[in-house]
C-alpha cells in the first residue's frame, strides 16, 4: 500500500494544487444522510409519450409563445423596469426550430427576439427541445444596440418560473472540495423553507453540483445548470407551487453600446412518478444522448507516464515502456503527461503560462512521445492551465503591459490571465491550437487551480467601471469560446475538465468535457480513500454518467472500489493481475442507474449500486463490505428490472454457481451473501434468459 502511494504521489499533479490554491475549507460535516429508494420496473423508468407531450406542451407554451402567454419564465430589470411588467413595450420574433441535431445533437433549436421600441436593448434566447428525452433547455443574451451605455440590468434570471407540483421534496448533491463526502446525494423537503444553493469561490462545483430533482406528488422536472462561474439557485413551495429562480449570482451593470451579456444555460426535465430514481435516469440518459461531444467514449483508459516530480527524460519514459508487454498496450487509450512537461525552477507550478517543452529532457518535442504512443494505437493527455500566469512566463510577458490583459493581487503569485479580453482571448485561442498540433495531443487537460472570485472583483473596478458581475460574464462566455476554438480547431480533440479536480462540472463544460480525474481526495492516502472513492461513483452517477480517478490495483478490494469509465494508470500499477480487468462493467455505467444501499463513505455501512442496459436485459450490482461492518450475511435487492422475466445471477467470484431468478424475485427477495471478516467488494451479474 504504502509503495502504491509513493507512486501516485510521484504521477498525480492534482495533489500538488493543495499547495498553491487559495481557498478556505469548509468545516467537515458527516454527510451520512441514508437515502434509499423504492423498488422500480425497468417499464415504469422509459419516458412516456404523456412525458414527452408535457415537455412539448410546456415549452411551446413558455418558450414559443404559441398559446399566446404574456409572462416569461426568465426575467430582468433595466433600470426600474421589469421585462415581465413591461412586455408591450417590446417586439417579438420567433424562428422556426430547426431540424434535429443542426445545432445540438438530438434537439430542435429556435431563437426567440425581442427587441426594445426604444432603448436599444435586444434581447434573444436561444432554446433548444430534446423530444425523445422529454427535455428542453435555453439561455438568455442581452445586447445593447444603442449608441450609449444602457440601462443598468440587474435581477438577471435565466429561469423565473413557477411549477405546480403539489408538496414537493428537493434532491440535491454536493461539489467538489477534495473531502471524503464529495458529490453526497441529499434532499430536503420544500414546503417549510426556501431552499438556495450556490457556487462559492467562483467555480461552479465548489460547494453544490448545479442539478436538482424536484419530486412532489403532482408533477416532477430535473433542473439543471449550466454556468462554470458564480451561479444561484433558489426553490421554494408554497400550497403546491414551487418556485425557482436561477442565475448569475453577482450581476448589476450597465451595457456599454454594442455589448452583449448572457444567463446561465438551464434545462428542465419532466417525468411522472412517485419514484425519483426515473427522473435521475431520464437526465442520465439525456447527458449522454445529447450533452456529452459526440467523440467521447463511454470507456477511457490512460496511463501516467510523466507527472510534476518527473525528471525522466523521453528516452527513459520510451525505454521503460519498451518493457511493456503489447497487451499493456492494447488496454491503454492514452498516455498522460502531467503538468512539468515546460521547463520550471523549484516546482511545477512556478513557470506555469510558459507552454514550451523542457529542451533538457525532450530535445525532440513533445511530438516524439505523441508519435511513439500512436504507433502503439494511443493518444496524447497533456495537461494545460491556461488562466493563470506566473511572474515571468511567456504569456505573463507577452501581456503585462496590454490594457486588461492581465489581473493581479496584491500580495499573491498567482494572475490571471484574463478571458473577458477579447485581444487576450484570441491571441490564447491561436496559441494553445498551435501548440497541441506541435504536440500531437489528442486529449487536452485542462486544469484550473485558484479561485476566480477576487480577481473577478478587481478586474470589475479596475478595467469595467466598476459594474459588478461584468468581467466574470464575459470571462466565462469567452471560456466556452475558448474551449469550442480548440475543438473546432483540432480533429476529434477530447478535453478533460480538472479544475483542482471536479470544481466545474456544471452543464456547459459537460457539454465540452469530460472529469477524468473528479476529485482531489484521490491525490493522498486518506485512510477511508476506497470507501470515498466508492461514495464517489455511488453519488455523482445520479447525474453524471462518466468520471473518473485513478485505479487502485493492489488489492481486489482497491481494484473494485475504482471500478468506473475513467481510469488512470500509473507506471507501478501496469503490472498488476487486476490491470485491464472491469471493462464490460465499466461500459454498463453509462446506461441505467440504480443506487442500491447508501452507505455514503462510512466504514461501518454496506454501499451497493447497480447498472443495467435499457431494456433490463443485463447488468450487475456491486456491493461493497466495508471493514467495519459486523453483518454476516446481507441480502442485495435489486431495482428496474422486468418483475416476470427470468434472470440468470451469478456472483463474479464463482460464475460456475448461476441461480435462476424472476425479475421481482430478484428485486423483492433479493439475493443472500454470505459476508467474510475484512473488505470484501462482490460483483453480481446478471442476465435476461
Amino acid at each position: 500500500m504504502k509503495e502504491f502511494f509513493v507512486v501516485l504521489i510521484y504521477f498525480i499533479s492534482s495533489f500538488f494544487t493543495l499547495l498553491v490554491t487559495d481557498v478556505e475549507r469548509i468545516p467537515e460535516i458527516p454527510y451520512n444522510q441514508q437515502i434509499n429508494f423504492e423498488r422500480i420496473s425497468a417499464e415504469e423508468t422509459k419516458i412516456t409519450n404523456e412525458e414527452k407531450q408535457k415537455c412539448r406542451d410546456w415549452y411551446d407554451e413558455n418558450i414559443l409563445l404559441r398559446s399566446g402567454k404574456k409572462e416569461l419564465p426568465y426575467n430582468f430589470k433595466a433600470g426600474a423596469k421589469t421585462l415581465n411588467k413591461t412586455l408591450d413595450e417590446w417586439d417579438f420574433d420567433v424562428s422556426a426550430e430547426s431540424g434535429i441535431g443542426e445545432v445540438y445533437q438530438g434537439g430542435k433549436t429556435s431563437y426567440i427576439t425581442f427587441r426594445h421600441k426604444t432603448n436599444g436593448l435586444v434581447v434573444t434566447v436561444e432554446a433548444t427541445i430534446y423530444e425523445e428525452n422529454a427535455t428542453c433547455e435555453w439561455t438568455v443574451f442581452i445586447k445593447n444596440e444603442a449608441d450609449e451605455k444602457s440601462e443598468v440590468i440587474s435581477n438577471f434570471y435565466a429561469l423565473d418560473e413557477t411549477f405546480r407540483t403539489g408538496e414537493s421534496e428537493v434532491f440535491y448533491s454536493k461539489g467538489s472540495r477534495d473531502e471524503p463526502y464529495d458529490f453526497v446525494l441529499m434532499n430536503k423537503n420544500l414546503t417549510s423553507f426556501n431552499a438556495n444553493f450556490d457556487s462559492i469561490e467562483g467555480r461552479s462545483t465548489d460547494n453544490y453540483l448545479p442539478y436538482f430533482n424536484i419530486s412532489g406528488q403532482e408533477n416532477d422536472l430535473i433542473l439543471g445548470v449550466g454556468w462554470s462561474g458564480f451561479w444561484k439557485a433558489s426553490l421554494k413551495e408554497i400550497s403546491g407551487n414551487t418556485s425557482i429562480r436561477v442565475g448569475q449570482e453577482n450581476f448589476k451593470a450597465y451595457l456599454l453600446p454594442g455589448e452583449e451579456v448572457r444567463s446561465p444555460l438551464v434545462s428542465l426535465s419532466f417525468y411522472n412518478s412517485e419514484n425519483p430514481l426515473k427522473g435521475f435516469n431520464i437526465f442520465r440518459d439525456w447527458v449522454t444522448d445529447c450533452v456529452y461531444p459526440e467523440n467521447v467514449k463511454n470507456v477511457i483508459t490512460t496511463m501516467e507516464v510523466a507527472g510534476p516530480l518527473s525528471t525522466n527524460t523521453a528516452s527513459q519514459i520510451m525505454d521503460t515502456m519498451n518493457t511493456f508487454k503489447s497487451s499493456v498496450f492494447e488496454n491503454v487509450d492514452y498516455f498522460w503527461m502531467d503538468a512539468g512537461w515546460y521547463k520550471y525552477n523549484e516546482g511545477w507550478h512556478d513557470t506555469v503560462g510558459t507552454w514550451v517543452p523542457d529542451e533538457s529532457r525532450y530535445p525532440n518535442g513533445i511530438k516524439e512521445l505523441s508519435d511513439y504512443g500512436k504507433d502503439r494505437g494511443c493518444g496524447l493527455v497533456l495537461w494545460y492551465e491556461p488562466e493563470r500566469v506566473r511572474e515571468g512566463s511567456e504569456l505573463y510577458n507577452f501581456g503585462k503591459d496590454k490594457d486588461g490583459w492581465i489581473i493581479s493581487l496584491e500580495d499573491y503569485d498567482n494572475y490571471m490571465y484574463n478571458l473577458a479580453n477579447e485581444d487576450a482571448l484570441d491571441y490564447l485561442c491561436k496559441l494553445i491550437v498551435a501548440s497541441l498540433k506541435e504536440n500531437g495531443v489528442s486529449v487536452y487537460r485542462q486544469d484550473f487551480n485558484f479561485a476566480p472570485e477576487k480577481f473577478w472583483a478587481k478586474a470589475d473596478k479596475e478595467f469595467y467601471g466598476g459594474r459588478k458581475g461584468i468581467c466574470e460574464n464575459h470571462y466565462i462566455t469567452n471560456h466556452y469560446r475558448y474551449l469550442d476554438y480548440l475543438q473546432d480547431n483540432i480533429e476529434g480533440l477530447i478535453i478533460d475538465n480538472c479544475a483542482a479536480g471536479g470544481r466545474r462540472l456544471d452543464l456547459e463544460m459537460t457539454r465540452r468535457s469530460i472529469p477524468i480525474w473528479r476529485s482531489d481526495y484521490n491525490c493522498a492516502p486518506h485512510d477511508d480513500i476506497f470507501e470515498a472513492t466508492q461514495s464517489m461513483t455511488y453519488g455523482l452517477s445520479f447525474w453524471l454518467p462518466i468520471s473518473g480517478t485513478v485505479q487502485y490495483n493492489n488489492t481486489e478490494y482497491e481494484a473494485r472500489s475504482s471500478i468506473m469509465p475513467c481510469t488512470v494508470e500509473t507506471f507501478g500499477t501496469i503490472h498488476s493481475p487486476y490491470f485491464s480487468e472491469y471493462k464490460p462493467q465499466r461500459e454498463m455505467m453509462c446506461e441505467k442507474y440504480y443506487p442500491l444501499e447508501s452507505g455514503t463513505y462510512m466504514k461501518d455501512k454496506i454501499l451497493a449500486m447497480q447498472y443495467s442496459d435499457d431494456e433490463a436485459e443485463k447488468g450487475y450490482a456491486l456491493v461493497y463490505k466495508r471493514i467495519n461492518v459486523n453483518e454476516t450475511e446481507y441480502t442485495v435487492k435489486f431495482n428496474g428490472l422486468n418483475p416476470d422475466v427470468e434472470y440468470e445471477v451469478y456472483d463474479y467470484d464463482n460464475p460456475e454457481n448461476v441461480y435462476t431468478m424472476t425479475g421481482e424475485e430478484m428485486m423483492y427477495d433479493g439475493m443472500k451473501l454470505q459476508l467474510p471478516e475484512g473488505e470484501k467488494a462482490f460483483i453480481i451479474m446478471f442476465s435476461a434468459k
